[in-house]
């Protein structure tokens, strides 16, 4: 069967060159488009005033430098989400402008020790900004660049009185973003907002699925399940693709070795859902046993080679952090 999406397989750049910027930037989202990324995804968030900003996580103090802040010292705090305690700072309890005076900084530092370099230097950007660059880059290259928001914990802000919804779709309109053919995806782990979504939308929308557990949304529900044909037959009836953990298209071994394929993708285009698999990174720490180049966490291994086998399921697109490789591995 023909791929839902006519066209080349789409290299989504995950929270921008994340691998070589901090996350969620627009220094590391213009990184990602000089590289070639055909889509950039932003973690979308709401601030205390109800503006979508990106971040990884609602809480903070892992990707900003708000914990050596005097002045939000008092705002720390410990909530819980998604069924899990978390202690630190969220950007529910700052405003737009609070936000905008925290700086970015390394995710993971002890895997990517340059991109500690860059810390300080970025702002929390705005959705809006983004598809400002998005819109700008787009003009400048001559090619168009996408954008692919993912809704982060879409029921806890709803339960807060924050939902992303409207906020998410006004500004999608206000770039001329309304239907199928817009360069965008709308992506969630949960289920009800994409239906909720669908109600509203043309644009398309992407099922995101775990190796294990379920929808936070719906515990009745498990995402191995979702991953079956007649799981992938009821998100086709909401969803134009899914987003799974890539172990659901290509297992790994006991010795850690990629196993066989899985029919997921068959599947999936047999429903007429796209496939965009998560997340390709380079570091040894992430990648199977063959294409480690040592033992050491932190080293460059072969890439290349892991995104290759996956092109060969018949994947529509996929996400990495390194954007250069998967160019590289496209080709």
């Amino acid at each position: 069967m023909e791929k839902p999406l006519d066209g080349p397989v789409l290299i989504i750049a995950h929270r921008g060159a994340s691998g070589e910027r901090p996350e969620h930037t627009l220094g590391s989202y213009t990184l990602a488009i000089e590289q070639g990324a055909d889509f950039i995804e932003p973690d979308l968030v709401l601030t205390k005033d109800g503006i979508l900003v990106a971040r990884h996580e609602n809480e903070i103090s892992e990707t900003t430098d708000v914990s050596d802040r005097p002045e939000f010292a008092g705002r720390k705090t410990s909530k819980t989400i998604d069924g899990q305690t978390m202690t630190g700072w969220f950007t529910e309890d700052f405003t737009l402008a609070e936000l905008k005076t925290l700086r970015a900084k390394e995710r993971l530092p002890q895997l990517r020790k340059a991109n500690m370099a860059f810390d300080g230097q970025f702002e929390i950007p705005t959705f809006e900004e983004i598809l400002e660059l998005a819109k700008a880059e787009s003009v400048r290259t001559g090619r168009t660049i996408g954008v692919y928001p993912e809704t982060k914990h879409p029921s806890y802000f709803a339960s807060i009185g924050l939902p992303h919804e409207a906020p998410l779709l006004a500004l999608l309109e206000r770039y001329g973003h309304v239907d199928r053919s817009a360069p965008v995806f709308i992506q969630s782990f949960e289920v009800e907002n994409l239906k909720a979504l669908r109600a509203k939308t043309k644009v398309r929308l992407i099922q995101l699925m775990d190796e294990k557990g379920s929808p936070p949304d719906r515990p009745d529900l498990t995402y191995p399940d979702m991953a079956t044909a007649e799981g992938l037959k009821a998100v086709a009836a909401y969803a134009d693709g899914v987003g799974p953990n890539k172990a659901l298209v290509i297992p790994r071994t006991l010795l850690g070795n990629l196993g066989e394929p899985t029919m997921l993708v068959r599947d999936a285009h047999r429903a007429g859902l796209a496939v965009h698999p998560w997340t390709f990174r380079r570091e040894n720490y992430f990648l199977p046993l063959g294409a480690k180049s040592g033992i050491d966490p932190r080293g460059v291994g072969d890439l290349e080679s892991e995104i290759r086998a996956y092109l060969a399921t018949g994947i529509d697109g996929f996400f990495s952090d390194n954007v250069a490789e998967a160019v590289a591995a496209k080709k």
